[in-house]
Formats: C-alpha cells, sequence, structure tokens
C-alpha cells in the first residue's frame, strides 16, 4: 500500500472489457484491493455488497451505460458515498459535463496513461479518507470516545424506525455518575476528565450485543441504546453496568453512599410504534433513572407506570 494513503482502500473497476480491466488493475495494484465486474448490473449488485471507495466506471457499456450505472450508484443509499472516475474515450467538453452531470469526482481517457490513472486515482482516496476521518471526529466526544449527543440524536431516530417496522423492542439506559460536582470539587477538574473516560471505557466493555452502542449525553451523563431486548436481559445489563463501575475502585471521599465512584441508572423498553417517539422511550428513562437517585443512588432502575404517574 502506498504511504500516502492512510489505510487499505477498495477499488471496483466496471467495464465491459476484460483488456482495459486487467490494464488498470496492474496500475492500481498498490493501491488496495481491486474488485472487477464486467457490467453494469454486476457492478451494481459489487458495490452494493462491498461498498468500495472508490469505482472506475467505463461510459460506453452496454445494454446498460455507465451514466445509468452512475445514477442507480449515487440514488442507492448503500452505495452512494463511494467516488465514481469515468472512464471514456471522448475527451469533448459534453462528455465531461456529462459525466459531472451523473454524479462522478472526475474522469480519466483512454488510451490508459498509467501516470495520470494513479494521480487521479490517489487524489480521490485521499480525499475519500479525509472526509471519512472528519465525518467520524464529527460523531464522537473528544474527551470519552464515545460517540456524541449529535450522533445519538440521528441514530436514535433510525432504530427507531427501524424497530418499528419490525415490532420489535427498543432498549435504552440513562447513566449518570453520582455525586460528580463534588468529585470535581475535590478533586480538580483533570481528575474528573479521567475519571469520565475510565467510566465510559468501562460502560463501553460491557455493551457487547448487536447494534448496542453508547453516547456521552452531556457533562457526566451517558446514554446507550440497547436493540432487541427484553426485559430480564436489560436487568442483567443494568447489575452489569453499576457493577463494572464499583470494580473501577475510583476513589471518591465526598460521595454519600460509597468510598468510591459510582453511578445510577435508568431503564426502559418498549415496541415502537407509529404513536410514539424515541423522546417518550427517553422519557421513561429519565423517570426511572430519577427514582434510581431517590432510592439513594448506586443502582438501577427500570422503568414503570409507577414512575409516570408519579412525575404528573
Amino acid at each position: 500500500m502506498p504511504a500516502y494513503l492512510p489505510k487499505e482502500s477498495t477499488i471496483l473497476i466496471i467495464d465491459d472489457d476484460v483488456n482495459l480491466i486487467r490494464m488498470l488493475s496492474h496500475i492500481l495494484k498498490d493501491f488496495g484491493k481491486i474488485l472487477f465486474a464486467v457490467n453494469g448490473d454486476q457492478g451494481l449488485q459489487i458495490a452494493k455488497e462491498q461498498k468500495p471507495d472508490l469505482i472506475l466506471l467505463d461510459v460506453g457499456m452496454q445494454p446498460m451505460d455507465g451514466y445509468e450505472v452512475c445514477r442507480y450508484l449515487k440514488n442507492d443509499e448503500a452505495t452512494s458515498k463511494s467516488a465514481i472516475i469515468f472512464v471514456t474515450a471522448n475527451t469533448g467538453m459534453d462528455t465531461e459535463i456529462a459525466c459531472l452531470n451523473a454524479g462522478a469526482v472526475d474522469f480519466i481517457t483512454k488510451p490508459l496513461n498509467p501516470p495520470v490513472v494513479q494521480a487521479r486515482v490517489r487524489t480521490h482516496l485521499r480525499l475519500i479518507h479525509d472526509s471519512a476521518a472528519l465525518e467520524l471526529l464529527a460523531q464522537h466526544d473528544a474527551l470519552t470516545g464515545l460517540y456524541n449527543r449529535r450522533y445519538f440524536d440521528k441514530a436514535i431516530e433510525a432504530e427507531y424506525s427501524r424497530l418499528q417496522r419490525h415490532q420489535l423492542p427498543l432498549g435504552i439506559a440513562l447513566v449518570d455518575i453520582d455525586y460528580f460536582k463534588r468529585y470535581n470539587d475535590t478533586y480538580g477538574h483533570a481528575a474528573g476528565d479521567i475519571a469520565l473516560k475510565a467510566v465510559a471505557q468501562a460502560i463501553e466493555a460491557v455493551t457487547k450485543r448487536p447494534g448496542e452502542f453508547v453516547a456521552r449525553y452531556g457533562g457526566e451523563e451517558f446514554v446507550v441504546v440497547l436493540p432487541q431486548i427484553n426485559e430480564q436481559t436489560l436487568q442483567q445489563y443494568g447489575q452489569m453496568i453499576c457493577e463494572s463501575i464499583r470494580v473501577l475502585e475510583i476513589p471518591h471521599s465526598t460521595s454519600e453512599i460509597y468510598q468510591y465512584i459510582t453511578i445510577s441508572v435508568g431503564l426502559a423498553y418498549a415496541i415502537p410504534t407509529i404513536d410514539s417517539s424515541p423522546q417518550s422511550l427517553l422519557d421513561h428513562a429519565d423517570q426511572a433513572l430519577y427514582r434510581a437517585k431517590t432510592l439513594n443512588r448506586n443502582r438501577f432502575e427500570i422503568f414503570s407506570r409507577q414512575d409516570q404517574s408519579q412525575s404528573q
């Protein structure tokens, strides 16, 4: 892999000329994993399955030409982020405009000039990876490394809609570090940051089921998304997450309940419906968290209708 690329890339070549595929594969052999397809339908299928970083697409294929393939790729959420470079024998401005209008980022002309092909592919792979790195940073909390509130707000909507379609349950855990303001006042904000990171890592370590993820909700609060969960598993998770923080044994001399840092957890779950929303589930978890705090913290509670009646 060339040193100027931060990770191995996946490149898909879609062309009905086998000789051209061989030539491009040889030119780009050091740029990452090379896939190929000999027609538009096959290319669309491979692109959907493999989600390549970059696609080199021949314009003059039959029966589906490159422009049509490009439009399909850009209109499909699974492949819309792949960058597309057209490969064409036409060098006129009309062709260039048509390529860009179809959604391509660039075009390469035939006959192939290997240094030019490499330069253009290198440029766009670097742009792709730089963009992905920025997107990753935008989704994560700088201190803890967990997903941030912005990512959570977007992801919970998508997950709620998905489970609503399949009529499957969704669980939420709201986590609050007990007496954390006192911790900061006692040990200082630098120690508080270290404690926050340790708690975040412990929560993430026990959140292992497929589709589960943890986000920093704000300050000393975290939120966990728990898809396809039942009450028994939710209760086990609550026990596990509380214990995972206790065993860290981070000293907290000004806590009213324990000599080490502890957490309070509010849990809620439901099968999403058209008439409900992610916010209603969050409200239920928040009510359960409130009950955990009123019952002397260092514990988890699962939402019940009793919480709802007490909050009204």
